[in-house]
């Protein structure tokens, strides 16, 4: 376990005072350094000390950065690109090409299997809410209030009542104080009432936890319901595969998968993407159109009407081809020995508590959630981008019930490791905290529009176009500008 003092020494690096005892602290070849490049792993942000800092970006939960290769790929097919699908043009067909080949590539990312379809959407929230509209008329939907909202709200907003004319059920699952009693309240409910769609999380985006896949789908497909799973943390953290686990249907975004270019996947069965009500309607998804009906085209075009994010497919593409040439294991044992460093450093801090669903969870993703003591989690994160150049989430992470269930109705601090996380920003993150518990914040702190922020911040923005107007309101609150 780091002492204390050694905690300090490296907080005292963070803020830019480096020591030796800090230089000197052990660091595992696992971890150590980004599993791959990612875009911006060097940009620097300033301190309220008036220094500046690597930033480590501990909020990949959210969006995570686009890898290096990423970034590459979209600027060597930007040159290339045009509309797609009905174009006669030499750059048209390319796209054309491209497109379908990323379609390919994203659904071999997830083991799909030969008759299963991917369609291109924005990201998880979008895929989900098309599956919502596509469930058969009168199936019923059953969901977990352990659920991120994006699994959440379609199905009690999209499929309980009427919608478009056709009649569906959701019922929400109060999670169990275990796994194994979570299991056997979903075995019961399942055999209680038929229900077409059981839906689940693959990751929590809270604390990284899951109901074993396998288990799931075993107990569900034996009362003749479908799964879906939301992948959105589940995906880009552990190899997945659509055809190994049984999962009949997965969404997840490229926006968590390092390519942050707006497109996002849903993978699946074909059957009811064929049949269901079009998630958009217009050009593009349809056969013929005539003023008294129209014929809509099978999936995937069937719910890709207008012009596709032809880019965005293509980035998440090359995210999922270089992940997955990654050695076997290689993401797996980065996250955990990251993870392990982190729960760690934090468990050995008075006052901060660790979030956990369920005591019998194996393996969870590198995902955690902490409070700490009676501070409120708005400030913290604000002390720790402020005074140690690092980006977390604080907030319900929506999530609503789940947090409720935690203990933690008025929001936690989330930190969420990726390919580019070092041990370096874990061990800077705890050192940190346990300096806040220690000694307190060093700048003053006061609430703006609902969101903690330095008290008369004196730090510069980055010069980057599109921030002249904050510069300028900075500017008029704090008088005239003095030429040096």
């Amino acid at each position: 376990m780091t002492t204390v003092t050694e905690l300090f020494a490296c907080a005292d690096e963070a803020s830019g005072t480096a020591s030796p005892s800090a230089a000197a602290a052990p660091r595992p070849a696992v971890g150590r350094g980004p599993l791959l490049p990612v875009v911006g792993a060097s940009t620097t942000v300033p301190l309220v000390g008036g220094t500046s800092r690597t930033y480590a970006n501990l909020d990949c939960a959210a969006s995570a950065p686009a890898l290096e290769s990423v970034a590459a790929r979209v600027a060597e097919v930007l040159p290339l690109y045009a509309s797609v699908h009905r174009g006669a043009g030499y750059l048209s067909q390319v796209s054309t090409a491209l497109f379908e080949a990323s379609r390919q590539a994203v659904a071999r990312f997830v083991g799909a299997r030969e008759d299963d379809v991917c369609v291109v959407t924005r990201n998880t929230t979008d895929s989900l809410n098309l599956l919502a509209g596509v469930v058969p008329d009168g199936g019923r939907v059953l969901v977990l209030d352990v659920e991120h909202h994006a699994n959440l709200l379609p199905w009690v907003q999209r499929c309980t009542g009427t919608h478009a004319g056709e009649t569906r059920t959701a019922t929400v699952l109060t999670l169990r104080p275990t796994v194994a009693a979570t299991l056997a309240a979903l075995r019961d409910e399942l055999a209680r009432r038929p229900y077409a769609l059981l839906t689940i999380t693959g990751a929590s985006n809270v604390t990284g936890e899951a109901l074993p896949l396998e288990e799931v789908v075993t107990l569900a497909h034996a009362a003749g319901t479908r799964v879906a799973v939301d992948g959105a943390q589940l995906v880009p953290h552990r190899g997945f595969s659509l055809a190994a686990t049984g999962v009949d249907y997965v969404a997840f975004s490229g926006h968590k998968t390092y390519a942050p270019y707006g497109a996002g996947a849903l993978v699946g069965r074909r059957d009811w993407l064929d049949t269901g009500t079009p998630y958009l309607a217009g050009g593009g998804a349809v056969r013929d159109v005539r003023p008294d009906r129209t014929l809509w085209q099978p999936a995937p075009a069937r719910h890709e009407a207008g012009s596709p994010n032809v880019i965005g497919a293509i980035a998440l593409a090359q995210a999922c081809e270089t992940l997955a040439e990654l050695p076997t294991g290689a993401l797996e044992a980065h996250e955990q020995e990251l993870r392990a460093r982190l729960v760690d450093g934090l468990t050995g801090i008075e006052g901060v508590r660790v979030a956990r669903i369920w005591p019998d969870s194996p393996d969870p993703v590198g995902v955690v959630t902490f409070t700490v003591a009676d501070l409120n989690p708005g400030l913290v994160a604000a002390y720790l981008s402020a005074e140690h150049g690092i980006g977390v989430r604080d907030g319900r992470f929506c999530a609503h019930p789940l947090l409720a269930h935690l203990g933690a109705s008025q929001g936690a601090i989330r930190a969420s490791i990726g390919v580019g996380t070092t041990a370096e920003h874990v061990d800077r993150l705890v050192a940190a905290v346990a300096a806040l518990v220690a000694r307190g914040a060093q700048a003053a702190y006061e609430v703006v529009d609902g969101c903690w922020s330095v008290v008369d911040d004196t730090r510069p923005l980055v010069e980057v176009r599109g921030l002249d107007h904050l510069a300028a309101t900075a500017a008029a609150a704090c008088g005239p500008a003095v030429d040096d």
